[in-house]
């Protein structure tokens, strides 16, 4: 719905003339999987401010909508990256305040908001987005990433210059770039599966937080950075007595009016329907468009477990949609090199291989597609929820002292990946206002042993996530405000970023409109979102209320592989044997990575661990990254 789309952007601000000016259109062509339809390059009069563009297009397919793109009297520029769904109300505002149009472009109408607003445009949008305006009145460069953090921004700053781009691969294409690991990010993703907040894998660089913008002084060389946007604070009163048909009347709306917006595009465009509670809904408001809508279910033969085209093909009989079934190819540990290098920073979530897949189908017959992502993280659908409630129940009883005595003997004596170590582990914290990590990678005493060939590890991933907790005694709602912050920027939705960007697929989240985000966490009480008995209550009553009959609400299935029957053996397990068991240049220490290895084979849950640790290793190799 904007003209851009999925799309890359790169830029530098230097405090002198650019030299090498040579690095930026490398450093946009290496995101050229990003938007393959047209590229472009700006530099200032005095080569002080270079911007890079990499497009897709979605809407408004003219040359008119080519970035970087400058204002009428070339005084502003912008490259911009993601979608504006608000922005033709926006530009009938505009054009009320004189402002006219060269093309039907979003990127345009940001441009007229920032001419109008300044940086306080950001208010106004709504939509996904990073975006990067020079403005050569005030000599400032302006950066900004959508509340959610659905599209990526990287940057770096030293003495001489602040750079920036959509993925760390543009970063790293100047071949001066430093590549060393960042010890303590490293250890948040060892602990966590992922990196939170502004922290990145790579020392010296940071990621623009979500809901976030920053502003550089060129004159001044100063950066400000500040927050534009955040979660409401729960209405505990209100949320006490809230009535439950006027909040269901309420999301049903504000879904509606979501997937609406987000249908827009002049290129084909599908939903992606798993047969889930999510997806379903989102299907179930595309057909209130009347427009034709087109559904996609991705089915891996042989392997039933995993199936869920009945479901879909139930919600698309239903709603009359025009439903295709498609089958991936079997899938190889030949695929995992290609996905290190695609994402930028190493991923420990195996369904990063699903979700490549099912982009790379569904871009054969579609550009844009709409996901149910969000769902879980606004309304309480993941497990640990109920047993974060079940456990809290269970264990407050039991003195504190006793409890945490239970937690560390299970730590030292249970191995890692035996079922319920997790749990126990979890028992040691108070729940009144902690946030146990359930669903740990690994543990403070086992990273120290895993990095035991590296001097003095600095295990900080657990002080770093209580810095991430709520102050709310909900339990519920520090659980799902915790999601909200860093399990969705920083692993679902990097994982489907960066997977449809390979194969140039846009995958718009209409349960991430920031409206739904403020309804659930400002207005739903957590007796509607998670019960140490049901999860996801509220959507799941919207579910029974615009869904078929027969649609079963309490099924949950996530989309994943079949990792651990792949590695009993076979290639799968040669290929993560050979990358892990490398003795030249292994990152890890082997004793505890054959200890994994083993206790895989006999049955503990170690594959995720053992994927994080593979995929660590390939993008290590594959950018040549130093310790």
């Amino acid at each position: 719905m904007g003209d851009q789309a999925v799309c890359g952007i790169i830029g530098v601000a230097a405090r002198t003339p650019v030299a090498n000016r040579e690095w930026l259109a490398e450093g946009r062509d290496a995101m050229r999987h990003r938007g393959p339809d047209d590229s472009g390059e700006w530099w200032s009069d005095d080569f002080r401010v270079g911007l890079g563009h990499q497009r897709l297009s979605i809407i408004d397919l003219s040359g008119a909508a080519h970035q970087p793109m400058l204002d009428a009297d070339a005084s502003i520029c912008i490259v911009f990256n993601g979608e504006i769904y608000n922005f033709m109300d926006l530009r009938e505002e505009l054009s009320g305040h004189g402002h006219t149009f060269r093309s039907h472009s979003d990127t345009e109408v940001i441009l007229a908001a920032y001419r109008e607003w300044g940086t306080e445009c950001l208010s106004k949008l709504n939509g996904m987005f990073a975006f990067a305006i020079f403005d050569a009145r005030k000599k400032s460069l302006f950066l900004a990433r959508d509340r959610a953090g659905e599209k990526p921004l990287y940057y770096s700053a030293t003495a001489h210059d602040f750079r920036f781009a959509s993925e760390l691969k543009g970063l790293m294409a100047d071949p001066a770039f430093v590549r060393q690991v960042d010890r303590e990010s490293l250890d948040c993703y060892l602990a966590m599966g992922f990196i939170p907040g502004e922290r990145c894998i790579l020392r010296g660089v940071k990621k623009l937080a979500p809901g976030h913008a920053l502003e550089v002084d060129l004159e001044l060389n100063r950066i400000r950075t500040w927050r534009y946007w955040q979660l409401p604070e729960s209405n505990h009163t209100g949320a006490k007595t809230a009535d439950e048909t006027e909040l269901l009347e309420e999301l049903e709306s504000l879904l509606e009016d979501a997937v609406k917006r987000q249908l827009v595009a002049d290129v084909p465009i599908g939903v992606l329907l798993s047969g889930g509670v999510d997806s379903s809904l989102v299907t179930a408001m595309a057909a209130r468009t009347g427009s034709h809508i087109r559904t996609f279910t991705i089915r891996f033969p042989g392997h039933g477990i995993y199936d869920e085209t009945a479901h879909a093909q139930l919600v698309a009989d239903h709603f009359g949609t025009e439903h295709l079934t498609l089958d991936a190819n079997e899938v190889t540990p030949e695929l995992l090199p290609q996905l290190a290098a695609q994402f930028d920073e190493p991923m420990s979530d195996s369904s990063m291989i699903p979700t490549f897949l099912v982009s790379q189908l569904v871009r054969g017959h579609c550009t844009v597609a709409l996901g149910g992502d969000g769902g879980d993280e606004l309304f309480g659908g993941y497990t640990h929820y109920d047993q974060l409630l079940w456990l809290y129940e269970k264990s407050r009883s039991i003195p504190i002292v006793l409890r945490r005595l239970l937690a560390s003997t299970s730590s030292a004596l249970l191995p890692v990946g035996f079922r319920g170590r997790n749990y126990l582990q979890a028992v040691g914290a108070d729940l009144s206002h902690e946030m146990p990590l359930i669903l740990s990678f690994l543990d403070a005493r086992t990273r120290r042993k895993l990095m035991s060939g590296h001097q003095n590890w600095p295990t900080v991933a657990e002080t770093i996530r209580g810095q991430c907790t709520s102050g709310s005694k909900d339990l519920i709602e520090r659980a799902t405000r915790m999601d909200f912050d860093t399990y969705l920027p920083e692993d679902i939705l990097v994982k489907v970023d960066r997977a449809s960007m390979l194969c140039s697929l846009e995958v718009r989240a209409p349960l991430l409109d920031y409206r739904l985000a403020e309804f659930a966490f400002g207005k739903v009480p957590s007796r509607l979102k998670a019960t140490a008995s049901g999860r996801k209550i509220l959507l799941k009553k919207l579910a029974a209320r615009v869904l078929p009959a027969e649609f079963d609400e309490q099924r949950k299935q996530g989309f994943s592989i079949p990792l651990p029957s792949w590695l009993k053996s076979g290639p799968w397990l040669d290929r993560f044997r050979e990358i892990l068991l490398d003795s030249t240049g292994s990152f890890f220490d082997q004793g505890v990575v054959q200890s994994l290895l083993e206790g895989q084979a006999k049955g503990r849950a170690n594959s995720e661990r053992l994927f994080s640790l593979v995929l660590f290793e390939l993008w290590r190799h594959e950018y040549g990254i130093s310790g």
